[in-house]
């Protein structure tokens, strides 16, 4: 039985998983947390982060070749400072779309996002130097770090605490999916058309679609995550707490956040090293152009559609498990493409390491969403990726440099050791936190006034 109405605001549901409020006509529009229950909205945001993955598709495929066929670009460091743009203006879009949708919503910051990759598909189809192509790149961070962000963030709200893992799973699985798409795509048009414009052009109507299936099918989500809110705080509102807060809080103070922020930033290390350095390794040992496509491609595939199975192993094993031993495995797999010396040692190298990227992904994000309240969710959601992204940043200069150093190979043994550290990390400092596996009070609970808005 319902509750009376508030005089200053909706109707309450005596459940604490279900909110109604009155819609522009006047009925009664309910919000109810669960996949199945939210199937056609977590489908629609699935689709959209398709699209999303398919956007920078399209870049992993045809900025490399660009550069040398085009500019003329044969530095390692010069070539990869298009990642190191587009990781740099993504981690911080990470940060303000999370922080801005705790107060204004999803959807708005869903929409903006899309409108930032028609730049970047623009820019590079008239570039006439280099450097266009890094400030387009920029404009693609910008793109990222809102839609992704926000495509996540709304499938944890439709959600809830059950089966969180899950639909993290499949968000990331289907937007890898889509970065697969968008490269295959993007390969099949370079080899029929040339580099430019018509990869930038099939970018351009991908972004009209996402922008159009954002802007008729998807709903806000804030409602959803109220709904978890309320069962959360027993009806009293959390405030959100200042965003210097929040990022001490997520940085060092609670140990759990710390561990999954470290990973998180270390796990952006690999994934630059195979979009930047893999192709320049197996070209050096004698592999082919399409050799080296299907290694990249095993890596991202694995990676993509085991997210979905690691999803729901978290949500029956807890979060440190997977995670653990997926960066272990990531490692494993670096090490494995070091010490084989045939095709088929570096076929198994990719699969290990996608197999460890699908346990990792998905259940740092889910760690997140299971710590944060409802309220704040979002912000944490922001600093994580911060952290993590930033990793695309810092990772192509560190590694570069120790390439210019001591070769690819020493780049290769430096992601290792730092695969074991940030292995260790987790195990000594990361406690479960998936609810119904935890033994620990969240930090936040334990000291209010870390998370205090003042």
């Amino acid at each position: 039985m319902k509750t009376p109405p508030h005089k200053n605001g909706p109707a309450e549901s005596s459940q604490p998983w279900l909110y109604s409020k009155s819609n522009a006509h006047g009925s009664q529009e309910k919000h109810v947390l669960g996949l199945t229950e939210n199937w056609y909205q977590f489908s629609v945001f699935t689709l959209i982060t398709l699209l999303i993955g398919m956007t920078i598709g399209v870049e992993r495929v045809a900025l490399p070749p660009l550069a040398r066929h085009s500019f003329h670009i044969t530095s390692v460091l010069y070539t990869v400072s298009f990642i190191t743009a587009f990781g740099a203006v993504k981690a911080v879009m990470n940060l303000v779309s999370g922080r801005l949708s705790d107060h204004h919503g999803r959807k708005t910051l869903l929409l903006i996002g899309w409108g930032f990759a028609v730049p970047f598909a623009v820019l590079i189809i008239f570039a006439q130097a280099w450097w266009w192509v890094v400030v387009a790149n920029l404009f693609l961070g910008v793109n990222q770090g809102l839609t992704w962000s926000m495509s996540v963030t709304s499938k944890i709200d439709l959600v809830g605490p059950v089966n969180r893992g899950l639909a993290v799973g499949i968000d990331e699985s289907s937007g890898y999916v889509g970065v697969g798409i968008g490269s295959y795509v993007a390969g099949i048009l370079i080899a029929s058309f040339g580099l430019r414009p018509a990869p930038y052009i099939m970018a351009l109507a991908v972004v009209a679609l996402g922008m159009a299936a954002s802007a008729a099918l998807a709903k806000e989500t804030k409602p959803w995550a109220l709904v978890e809110t309320k069962s959360r705080s027993k009806g009293t509102a959390e405030p959100v707490p200042k965003l210097s807060k929040l990022a001490s809080y997520m940085s060092w103070h609670d140990k759990d956040m710390l561990a999954v922020c470290q990973a998180g930033f270390l796990n952006k290390f690999v994934d630059s090293l195979v979009i930047g350095f893999f192709p320049l390794y197996f070209l050096q040992k004698g592999v082919n152009v399409v050799g080296v496509g299907l290694l990249v491609g095993l890596y991202a595939w694995v990676w993509g559609l085991g997210q979905v199975l690691s999803g729901v192993l978290a949500d029956k094993v807890g979060r440190k498990i997977p995670i653990t031993s997926g960066i272990v495995l990531i490692g494993a797999g670096i090490l494995i493409v070091l010490v084989s010396k045939s095709y088929n040692g570096w076929v198994v190298g990719a699969i290990v390491m996608g197999l460890g990227m699908a346990l990792v992904y998905p259940n740092l994000i889910s760690a997140v969403g299971d710590t944060a309240h409802p309220s704040w969710r979002g912000g944490a959601l922001g600093i994580y990726r911060l952290w993590r992204d930033g990793g695309y940043a810092v990772g192509p200069i560190i590694l570069g440099a120790v390439s210019l150093l001591g070769g690819i190979t020493a780049a290769l043994w430096t992601t290792v050791a730092l695969m074991a550290l940030s292995a260790l990390t987790v195990a000594l400092v990361f406690s479960e936190t998936e609810p119904t596996h935890r033994q620990t009070t969240p930090a936040w609970e334990l000291h209010p006034d870390w998370v205090a808005p003042r």
